[in-house]
């Protein structure tokens, strides 16, 4: 596990959270209240709910939990059997670490783990146009449910790949003024009496995270670390660590991108065949 964990205190500000996320390029951070776990806040709590201000309906309550001698296959299994990121570790009531996605990659990085990825690991993945604007990117991303999808150029090759982390490094705090009409109905002239003395309208200001409308390829990683079907598992984990990703575009013979490896598919190796059967079957 991670014991320094970077975590936020109830009351706090949305924006301190966007700012954490930023500058450690972390995907979450642990909520507290008077020293004990509350909720998490993801970066796709921040990007799904834009307009939202107040941490405690930012992030999610009560969240799943671990103790410190839970062996990696447990921690592995709640993770992939509940689809997320990160468990913060608890001892006696208090936060005492974060277990991550990211951290099990490390652990499988020095497993020595010779397994091709090919076919069990890897995942069929969609790809964007380099050209395509950020939000419409955001919103396929949200709409897919996926982490990050690889970028092509206009002759088909992979020049990028853009994540979540990115769109956060990108994303901006605006502030505006919404108008709501809360006029009566009426058929009358407009211009009348009647309709003046109807009108009722109600200003008031809003702060959103909002992305940019520029194209993907001005925010995207141009300097993709790519690996071949018959890579093997502890060396794809070491990839990931080391650069310091979620996802490794997989490419052909030619070069060309095939399917993608996300490393909470990668962390699959720590389960028994037959538990992973039983998600499988679930899902």
């Amino acid at each position: 596990m991670t014991p320094d964990v970077v975590s936020v205190e109830i009351p706090g500000n949305r924006d301190d959270v966007l700012r954490i996320l930023k500058r450690t390029g972390i995907s979450g951070v642990p909520v507290t209240k008077e020293g004990k776990l509350v909720g998490i806040i993801t970066r796709k709590d921040l990007l799904r709910k834009a307009e939202e201000l107040q941490l405690g309906l930012l992030m999610t309550s009560d969240p799943m939990t671990v103790g410190p001698d839970v062996p990696l296959t447990e921690a592995a299994d709640i993770l992939i059997s509940m689809n997320i990121r990160r468990l913060p570790v608890v001892e006696k009531g208090e936060l005492i670490g974060l277990l991550s996605v990211s951290d099990l990659i490390g652990a499988i990085a020095h497993m020595g783990i010779q397994e091709e990825i090919r076919h069990r690991f890897t995942t069929s993945s969609s790809a964007l146009w380099e050209e395509t604007p950020l939000p419409l990117v955001g919103r396929i991303m949200e709409i897919s449910r996926c982490d990050a999808i690889p970028i092509l150029s206009h002759d088909s090759y992979l020049t990028g790949i853009i994540s979540e982390r990115d769109l956060i490094k990108h994303a901006l705090i605006e502030d505006d003024v919404i108008v709501s009409d809360y006029s009566n109905g009426t058929d009358d002239d407009e211009w009348t009496w009647e309709s003046i003395r109807d009108i009722h309208t109600i200003s008031y200001g809003i702060s959103k995270v909002q992305l940019p409308n520029k194209p993907v390829k001005k925010a995207m990683i141009t300097d993709v670390i790519a690996v071949p079907l018959n890579e093997e598992v502890s060396e794809c984990a070491l990839k990931m660590k080391r650069a310091r990703v979620d996802q490794l575009p997989v490419i052909n013979n030619d070069k060309r991108m095939v399917a993608i490896l996300f490393d909470k598919e990668l962390i699959k190796v720590l389960l028994p065949q037959k538990r992973l059967d039983e998600i499988t079957c679930a899902k």
